[in-house]
């Protein structure tokens, strides 16, 4: 579905990858709800340079699932945790995770990061995850944002990838229905 506002080009298949343009924070908002809705649980890795808008999509989607009050960023805590009460009755449990000021990995270990990853129904989403690569499993879901000066009017927008790895596919994900 395409609109004035914001396109999406599709590199293979669309149920496994997608690459949106994301114009506007209303943009954003609306690409949090969708993800929002999708069944998903395990980790999301965000990546992009500093600014490209990860935390600003976190909390749109924190916000989604139904999460009330405010989103800190996890910059110097590491992980903020969060238990949201779902429409079904069910408390979902996520995990903002920001792994920029980690210095080594190991120190994952020490705050039990691993139990976040191995709770049941739990959705860890984790900024410059690639700071601990190596140490974290790999994702079900890879999310990078780029930013690019080539919106409308010249204003700034913002090319967000999303791709399944093989756990996100064996979840019966699809990325097709992310069209703004």
């Amino acid at each position: 579905m395409h609109n004035d506002k914001a396109q999406i080009h599709t590199d293979t298949d669309s149920k496994d990858v997608q690459t949106l343009i994301l114009y506007s924070e209303d943009d954003t908002q609306v690409l949090a709800k969708q993800l929002a809705a999708l069944p998903l649980t395990g980790s999301v890795w965000l990546a992009g340079d500093l600014g490209a808008g990860k935390t600003t999509l976190t909390r749109y989607w924190l916000q989604a699932l139904g999460h009330k009050g405010a989103v800190k960023s996890p910059t110097y805590t590491l992980v903020e945790p969060y238990r949201i009460e779902q429409e079904n009755g069910i408390t979902k449990p996520v995990y903002h995770a920001d792994l920029y000021r980690l210095q080594d990995p190991e120190e994952l270990s020490f705050i039990g990061f691993d139990e976040y990853l191995d709770e049941p129904n739990s959705l860890v989403i984790i900024e410059w995850a690639s700071r601990a690569d190596g140490y974290l499993p790999v994702p079900d879901l890879f999310i990078n944002l780029t930013q690019s000066a080539n919106g409308h009017d010249g204003k700034e927008a913002r090319q967000v990838e999303l791709r399944l790895s093989k756990t996100g596919q064996a979840q019966g994900l699809d990325l097709s229905i992310l069209n703004i």
